[in-house]
């Protein structure tokens, strides 16, 4: 269930049909979950998965999308967004998985891209892969590498344009927001002229104590949960039909934070926070005989932009709630359990 279905109203901006990141024409979102023991002896346990984010539905590295990648807070192992922010351009699905399991998401990406695109590391040159992370070793055995590279293709041709599933699904199984089960949560909103921003995020951060609960009007206070630091992650995803330049979408992806810190967060000393934002209103062909491009954009002082920069935020706060409202209390290693937020 929706925090809206819940009764919470977050913000003045009405959401989108889906109130998901999918409200945005052509963006799909596919899971890959891992559930199960690793061993029979051991208190092992995969408690962890994948999410595949696929920004439209042709081939992204022909018809790339213009993005940018804003690092919040630096304690994070995100690949591939030194490119994003170098060439405004982003050819690649976003990935997102545990922290240990990058390595093997990306070559699994990489395979599903390079199957789809002979021509590169031959006629063209290579592919930057955007894959991004939580820890997720409370509750999944990390160290034993349950995410392989088949999970990341798997992902992929699940992706969907419908609703996407929320909470402790796919990357976001094993995940812990504000000592309660968070993981996969999403959002969106509709602007003046008709543009639509959504939000996915992998939410893994804060202490219980930080939460700011009663901003949502909730009967019970916050009991229960884990205790803990602050320290944790979380991967925010913002995606947008308006026409924005890679600089304007640096300016919305700076943003977040402020969707961000309503929900208590601090952006805390061992927190990777980060946020990658795409536009679909363009795409950017790999290969053109042109040395010029052109591309409409929205005025920098036109009203718009500040809906669009209170909309990201907007949807961000509603993300966090909803993969909050939309987990379920979730088993993991060594017997331990997380509970979902006794809303």
């Amino acid at each position: 269930m929706k925090a809206r279905e819940r009764g919470i109203q977050i913000g003045r901006i009405n959401p989108g049909r889906k109130n998901c990141i999918t409200d945005v024409k052509g963006v799909k979102v596919g899971h890959v979950t891992l559930d199960y023991p690793l061993d029979s002896i051991s208190q092992d346990y995969a408690c962890t998965g994948v999410t595949a984010i696929l920004p439209h539905e042709g081939n992204l590295f022909q018809k790339k999308v213009t993005a940018a990648g804003f690092v919040i807070n630096g304690f994070g192992k995100t690949t591939g967004l030194i490119q994003v922010n170098e060439l405004g351009l982003l050819e690649s699905p976003i990935m997102l998985t545990n922290t240990f399991g990058v390595p093997a998401v990306t070559q699994g990406t990489l395979q599903y891209m390079l199957e789809n695109n002979p021509d590169i590391g031959e006629a063209t040159g290579t592919i930057n892969i955007v894959a991004g992370e939580c820890n997720d070793s409370y509750l999944n055995s990390i160290r034993l590498f349950p995410v392989k590279p088949e999970h990341a293709i798997e992902a992929i041709l699940k992706a969907s344009s419908e609703t996407a599933i929320e909470g402790a699904v796919g990357a976001g199984k094993g995940m812990v927001c504000f000592g309660f089960k968070g993981g996969i949560g999403s959002s969106s909103r509709i602007i003046t002229d008709g543009y639509t921003i959504g939000c996915l995020v992998l939410s893994n951060f804060g202490k219980k104590e930080e939460f700011q609960w009663f901003r949502y009007s909730l009967d019970k206070q916050n009991s229960g949960g884990l205790s803990g630091t602050s320290d944790g992650s979380i991967i925010l995803v913002i995606a947008t039909d308006a026409p924005l330049s890679d600089r304007q979408l640096l300016r919305v992806a700076k943003r977040t934070g402020a969707g961000l810190g309503r929900t208590g967060s601090h952006f805390s000393h061992g927190s990777g926070d980060i946020a990658i934002a795409f536009s679909t209103a363009h795409k950017v062909l790999h290969y053109s005989n042109s040395s010029t491009e052109a591309r409409n954009q929205i005025r920098e002082d036109h009203p718009v932009m500040n809906e669009i920069f209170a909309a990201a935020a907007e949807a961000v706060e509603e993300a966090v709630l909803n993969s909050l409202s939309q987990a379920v209390t979730t088993s993991g290693r060594n017997g331990r359990i997380v509970s979902a937020f006794p809303f």
